[in-house]
């Protein structure tokens, strides 16, 4: 697959936190983006005479839309962020991607483990189509751990629950850690994901753990799961830094 340079116009956008700004863009070119769910692209903002460089996880479940989606969060003060927060539907950004090795691999059977913070969940949600291939061969399982502050901030949750009452072979785990409901559901715990992650009975033969976002969860877990003799391999990162 290659890499390209196209640009991309907003369709449309929405808040789908109180933080996060989702933008759905297509090709001015009408042409399709080929990637692999769990592939990034990299925006060229235009900012005071200079060119920040910002890279964004496609969240696009496939087969469902064929614009790209990304979710934005906003960082205080942030410049790139301010430009993604302000575009009006037509408005224009050049585009080079995709990007990333962080995808779902010709694994053998086995457990997938997928862990995310904030926006590092986006990714996830783009592989539930694939996901839903692997499942029903029955060979497969996959567990979702999404870490945010509170409910407010459960970022694509519902694709994650829906996506669960329809697999059996999957589990979608909500992890707060401030904020908790009066009436949990099963699905929502407090505490961080990284906590609840060593309390899932990890096998380094068969699972495979996927990290994404804050970078110390990341260093965090993977150190946590060094220590219990997972491989290299069946470690796979990627570090969500905030930009600003």
């Amino acid at each position: 697959m290659s890499r390209e340079q196209f640009t991309l116009v907003l369709r449309s956008a929405r808040m789908v936190t109180p933080r996060v700004r989702e933008l759905s863009l297509v090709r001015e070119d009408s042409q399709p983006l080929e990637y692999v769910p769990g592939q990034f692209i990299t925006m060229h903002l235009p900012f005071d005479g200079q060119t920040l460089l910002r890279n964004y996880s496609i969240a696009t479940i496939p087969g469902g839309t064929e614009a790209i989606e990304i979710a934005a969060v906003r960082v205080e003060g942030g410049r790139a962020t301010r430009l993604l927060f302000e575009m009006l539907p037509g408005d224009r950004v050049e585009t080079t991607g995709p990007f990333g090795r962080f995808v779902l691999r010709d694994d053998p059977p086995a457990r997938y483990v997928l862990v995310g913070t904030g926006t590092g969940v986006t990714p996830y949600r783009a592989m539930l189509t694939e996901l839903g291939r692997r499942l029903a061969e029955r060979h497969f399982s996959a567990v979702l751990l999404l870490g945010v502050r509170g409910p407010d901030e459960l970022l694509y949750g519902q694709n994650f629950i829906d996506f669960a009452e329809q697999h059996p072979g999957f589990r979608f785990q909500a992890c707060y850690s401030r904020t908790m409901p009066e009436l949990p559901a099963p699905y929502e715990r407090k505490g961080y994901v990284q906590d609840t992650l060593v309390e899932l009975d990890l096998d380094p033969n068969m699972d495979i753990v996927y990290l994404c976002g804050n970078p110390n969860m990341i260093d965090t877990a993977a150190v946590t799961l060094r220590a219990a003799g997972f491989p290299t391999p069946n470690i796979r990162r990627e570090k969500y830094v905030s930009s600003n």
